[in-house]
């Protein structure tokens, strides 16, 4: 346990104030004491994850802040089932998304293409129901999460919705069994490059950002009616609409929470005042705010 630790590096924005005290938890069991102590005590708690879908203030976070690590990592593929025309594993929640993207296509599991590139972990991916044409939730088969109050791991039924769940608040996502239907490794493989590429080329990756800011709105895209509205390039402080794709901010080099924050908050008045849409945010914002 880490007292007063900056979050910025574990951002992916590298923006965000102290935790009154940051906590590795690497097994289950480790997680679940510390749990059980928040609890009792009536301490507040936040996972953190993978820091990559996430604003941080510049306040930082009160309480204990999780990080997860250890067999929260561990990837097994279920190859001594049944094969037939399915693929299984079970995936820690902090795996790494990327690499399991890569591992998976290898496998032939079809439709791994459409999380091609997002980052972050499986337990945040699940969370937000990530995805593009296909959805996470599409391929879950099981999840095993911990709370304050039922500590050890156990099964939920989650509904899945577009990026969100019915997941608890409360709930710290520990395993979760995937399932894909079985195809071509190549096709599979090939089709995630493609995707990767596509990526590459339309988004600002060179520079430290979250994501999508926003929702796309029903029927329409985020990034045209931002980019419509006259916001790219926009600037607050070290913190920029980016050139290259106008649903991303990208951190340019030192800037603050604030800066980020602020530019979502214009950004979201523009396209408010010229096409009457509320754009919601797809990013979570929490901390202390000046």
């Amino acid at each position: 346990m880490a007292f007063d630790r900056p979050l910025a590096p574990y951002t992916s924005y590298r923006v965000g104030g102290p935790a009154d005290a940051l906590v590795n938890a690497t097994s289950t069991a480790m997680l679940a004491a510390v749990l059980r102590i928040c609890a009792r005590a009536e301490l507040p708690w936040f996972m953190l994850g993978s820091g990559s879908n996430l604003l941080v203030g510049d306040g930082g976070l009160r309480g204990i802040v999780f990080r997860l690590g250890g067999e929260y990592s561990a990837v097994t593929w279920c190859d001594d089932e049944p094969r037939g025309d399915m693929v299984r594993a079970e995936v820690g929640a902090s795996a790494s998304l990327a690499p399991f993207c890569g591992k998976a296509a290898g496998r032939g599991c079809v439709g791994i293409a459409s999380l091609a590139g997002i980052p972050g972990s499986i337990g945040g991916a699940l969370r937000m129901n990530a995805g593009t044409d296909r959805e996470l939730g599409e391929f879950v088969e099981s999840v095993l999460v911990q709370t304050p109050h039922r500590p050890d791991p156990h099964p939920v039924s989650l509904q899945y919705f577009y990026r969100h769940t019915s997941l608890a608040r409360d709930a710290v996502v520990a395993k979760v069994r995937l399932r894909f239907e079985c195809g071509d490794p190549g096709a599979v493989r090939a089709d995630l490059q493609r995707r990767l590429k596509r990526r590459k080329d339309t988004q600002p990756i060179q520079w430290p950002n979250a994501g999508s800011v926003f929702r796309n709105p029903p029927g329409d895209k985020a990034g045209r009616l931002i980019e419509e509205a006259g916001c790219k390039g926009w600037r607050c402080g070290g913190a920029e609409v980016s050139p290259q794709h106008a649903n991303f901010i990208v951190n340019l080099g030192g800037a603050s929470a604030a800066d980020v924050a602020t530019l979502m908050a214009r950004v979201r008045r523009r396209v408010h005042e010229r096409f009457d849409v509320d754009l919601l945010l797809e990013q979570h914002v929490v901390g202390v705010f000046d």
